[in-house]
């Protein structure tokens, strides 16, 4: 296997590319293909000028993983990783390796970002990351709130006693 380093280009085993662009890849595990020669940004040009789009995704993974080597130590947290990418997203960038060595073993950290390749300007790919859920304000509290809280609904006297009471043993001598 390559040496995996940081600004490598993974791409999904049946990623489909423009037409022409011919990328040299090596498998790295059965989900996932290395692109040996080229990085995100030299990646992108070649997809734009072909009239695709590259689109980076702001949902990144980092996932930490163990190893004898460092190499293995990075394998083991790129392929952790990359299980944390969303299916729809058809490319990653390691964008990030923390390396630190133990007397007996490795640990590495990774930061993957998701890509995606489309020929479509507009994202295909949706999930619950690009929509905002927002629920309607409630002007009263539900019908039998004093059953939820003694305080709340119809028990607006004692809530006023209890302020005006608050107030009065704030306000004493310190």
């Amino acid at each position: 296997m390559r040496t995996i380093t940081e600004l490598n280009i993974l791409l999904r085993a049946q990623t489909k590319l423009p037409d022409g662009l011919n990328l040299a890849t090596e498998e790295f595990n059965e989900d996932w293909n290395l692109v040996r020669t080229v990085t995100a940004q030299r990646l992108g040009k070649k997809i734009v000028t072909r009239g695709w789009n590259f689109i980076k995704i702001p949902d990144e993974s980092l996932r930490c993983g163990v190893g004898d080597t460092s190499q293995e130590a990075i394998a083991c947290a790129l392929k952790l990783a990359l299980c944390r990418v969303n299916a729809q997203y058809n490319a990653a960038e390691v964008e990030r390796i923390g390396l630190v060595e133990y007397p007996w073993f490795f640990l590495a950290r990774v930061k993957v970002n998701p890509y995606c390749i489309q020929q479509d300007a507009v994202p295909t790919v949706f999930d619950e990351s690009f929509s905002v859920h927002c629920a309607p304000r409630q002007r009263r509290p539900p019908g039998k709130a004093g059953v939820l809280h003694p305080y709340l609904g119809s028990n607006k006297h004692q809530l006023k006693q209890m302020l005006a009471l608050s107030r009065t043993v704030g306000a004493g001598p310190r």
